[in-house]
């Protein structure tokens, strides 16, 4: 199953240069994510472990959409490689 969601680049999602906060943009990853896992494994208690290598290739601005795209490539007893 693959789950794709949104977001839209709002004001407080800005960091001193106006342009999205990579941090922010990590927020959202794991928060998706974590969305994932708990639908796909039915359980609530659940934890990051890792997050691989981001390139940041552009950065968005204030009203950009960012898409965000997530597969699962490994699924365990208890734990799911996103």
């Amino acid at each position: 199953m693959n789950f794709h969601t949104r977001k839209w680049v709002k004001p407080e999602d800005l960091n001193p240069n106006q342009t999205l906060f990579g941090g922010r943009l990590l927020q959202w990853i794991d928060e998706e994510a974590a969305l994932y896992t708990i639908i796909q494994l039915e359980n609530t208690h659940i934890v990051t472990k890792f997050i691989s290598e981001i390139n940041f290739i552009s950065a968005p601005k204030q009203g950009d959409i960012i898409e965000i795209g997530i597969m699962a490539t490994e699924f365990g007893r208890s734990s799911l490689t996103l």
